[in-house]
Formats: structure tokens, sequence, C-alpha cells
């Protein structure tokens, strides 16, 4: 604004649209917005801030409409006259974009995943399963720490791993996979995949209401919700998972280490359910002259968006409701007091008392013995060098 005259007022609505949408930051808007009351009507009437998280984040395009629970205004207004109500919409709708755009760029970043759901195949259950796959070790005590696919002749046939993240909105920005080394098998093997896509969804919203429906006696219980969800998508697979974003495909490396898979955009997962497809065996097991994909541990990175926001889905749609549910920037939560880690330390203690009770002598896998007693005369042997 330059000599009391408003650019605004001079170019056509079209031309101020067009340079306003070549902003690609947030906090340009907010001080645009803040030079006159003019200028924030103009980005709140168009919905810039809209506009630019759907740019941001393409899954957007799916909202029917946003909602917000918090603060004074909450839901929709219901009374007044109808240009008083759409403009109270549009700063509604301004308000939660605006405040999802910083979310989404300055919430921390953190391991996203709250537990395992389920896997397209496991050889050996529970040993071998998928919650294996949250332990960052690939041993527990005297034991290896794994999921294995069951074996196939057609190296072509794929695996599928499902997890639920922490936060039913989360920017995903990596995912690490380490494939598992067999370091008990002759040659020590790596069944690594040929390469690796991923898929980011929601439970189809009729599922919502069976969960809900089935947890109304015990009040409720997040526990009890949390057990019937993953126990309903165990039984019906990917038939209940409604995709929003399916990635290209990621070269795999036969190497036994975490293998960073960096997302070429940030990806806004709606629901919480992220799947990662293994795609190709390239490890044949000696044994049985079949092909495996064995998976250490998987990591996912990203921004949990909760207890900032949430979603609605509806049922026979592909839309959903983005809710508001606070304004405060949250805290990162304390590592220690999560699920994941909670199963793992008992898992420990289980692996503790059997050692304790002497039920291990030896670990066997894929049908090869580990002999505890030799690893410890290998240990002894170093030790020896290194005092020489």
């Amino acid at each position: 604004m330059k000599n009391g005259l408003d650019f605004l007022n001079l170019l056509n609505c079209d031309v101020s649209l067009k340079i306003l949408k070549n902003l690609e930051d947030p906090s340009d808007f907010v001080r645009f917005s803040a030079v006159s009351r003019s200028w924030r009507q103009f980005v709140i009437e168009n919905g810039l801030l809209k506009h630019l998280c759907q740019r941001m984040f393409p899954q957007l395009s799916r909202v029917d409409h946003v909602n917000e629970l918090c603060g004074t205004a909450k839901g929709h207004a219901e009374a007044g006259s109808s240009n008083f109500m759409e403009w109270e919409a549009l700063k509604r709708e301004h308000r939660v974009y605006a405040f999802f755009a910083r979310g989404c760029l300055s919430f921390a970043l953190r391991e996203c995943i709250y537990e395992a759901i389920i896997a397209s195949s496991t050889d050996n259950d529970p040993e071998e399963g998928i919650p294996n796959t949250l332990e960052p070790r690939d041993r527990v005590g005297r034991r290896a720490s794994y999921w294995s696919s069951k074996g196939q002749s057609n190296p072509a046939v794929p695996e599928t791993l499902t997890y639920r993240l922490c936060a039913d909105l989360c920017v995903i920005t990596e995912i690490n996979i380490r494939p598992f080394q067999a370091y008990f098998q002759i040659g020590k093997p790596i069944y690594s995949a040929n390469s690796v896509r991923f898929r980011m969804g929601h439970v189809k919203s009729c599922m919502d209401n069976i969960v809900k429906e089935s947890c109304q006696d015990c009040g409720n219980d997040k526990s009890c919700m949390d057990n019937i969800v993953k126990e309903s998508c165990q039984d019906c697979g990917n038939e209940k998972f409604a995709w929003t974003y399916t990635s290209q495909e990621f070269p795999m490396a036969q190497e036994n280490c975490l293998q960073n898979f960096r997302l070429p955009e940030p990806v806004l997962c709606i629901g919480g359910i992220l799947q990662i497809e293994l795609l190709g065996r390239v490890q044949r097991q000696e044994m049985d002259s079949l092909y495996y994909i064995c998976v250490s541990h998987v990591q996912v990175v990203g921004r949990p968006l909760s207890p900032a926001f949430g979603i609605q889905t509806f049922e026979h749609s592909e839309k959903f409701v983005l809710e508001a549910l606070s304004y405060e920037q949250p805290t990162s939560p304390a590592q220690s007091s999560s699920a994941p880690s909670l199963q793992m330390r008992v898992r420990d203690l289980e692996q503790i008392l059997n050692l304790l009770r002497g039920n291990v002598v030896n670990v066997v896998e894929y049908g090869y013995e580990w002999e505890l007693e030799d690893e410890e005369s290998d240990e002894e042997d170093e030790d020896e060098e290194d005092r020489e």
C-alpha cells in the first residue's frame, strides 16, 4: 500500500487472486492479513489459506466442511441472517486452515506408529509376528526379533504389513525399514524385498459404526475400542480400509540396515492407517527352497496433528469432516509412555523370566539351532584377543 492506494482496489479480483495464490508460506498470509481489514477480508472471503493447504496436501480435497469443537464457536451457526452465517462459516474455515497449516509445519517430528494391526501372512505366529517389527533391536535377550512371511515358491508374491498410527491425522515424511538377517542360518542370508510401496488411509465408516455399537457396553473405554478395531481389522484384511494415498515404488537393498524411504513430499495420512507393500522376494531359504520376506524393524516418522485435529468420515463416501479440537500447540508426548514401548517391555520381562527359570537352552529358527554355549565361547575368545 503506497501513497494511500490499495493495489487490491486497483487490480481486478482475478489478478489479485492469481498473485496471492503464488504465496507458499502460511506466515505470508498472516502478514498480508495484518495490513488492513480489507486485506484480511479478501483472504477470508476467497479461502486463500484453504487453497494453500490443499496445494500442500491434495488429500484435503476430500474435506466436505470444517467444524470447530473448541473455543467460543462450536459447530455451525444456527441463527442469524444468511449473510452473517456465511461470513461466520468463512471465518471458521479460515481459522481452522490457518492453524492446520501451522501445525503441519511446526508440530514436533516423532515416531508415529501406535500399534501393529495385521500382516498378510506370518510363518510362525506369534513368535515371528508383526508386533516384533516395533522393536528396534534384532535380538531380544537370546531370541531373534523379526516378522517373517510364509514361504512361497513364486518370488513375485507380495506381502503387506499394516499399522495404526498415533493420530487420525499425521503428516508423514519418511518410512524406515530394516530387513532381517538370519544370523542363525548358514551364510547369514538377508530376507529383504525387491521393492516397497506405501498406502495410507482409514478404516471404512461402516466399520466405525460396528466399533461404536460394540463399545456401548464398556462405556466407550479406549482400550476396549482399540482391541475391537484391531481384532476386526485382522478378521477382514484389506476389505475394511479405504486408501487415500499410494506412493511410488522404492527399490530396497538386500542389506541388514535401517533403510530410509523418504517421500518426495510430506503426505497427509487421513484416518491413521499405514500399509507397507513388500514387492518381490529375493532370498530363498536353503532348507525348504521357498522364498521369504523378513523384517526386523519398521519406523514411521512424521508430525501427528492430534489432539489439535480430528476427522469424521461419511459412510459410502470419500468425503470427511475436518474438526479443530484445540488451538493449543501440543507438547511432545513422553516416548516411554507409548503403547509399543510398553509391549516391548512386557516381552523383555518374559525373556528375562525364561532365562532365570532356565527354560532357554538354545534357539531354533527355520530348523537351525543357535547354540548359546558357542556364542559365549566366541565372546570369551574375543575378550582374550582384546587383552593380548
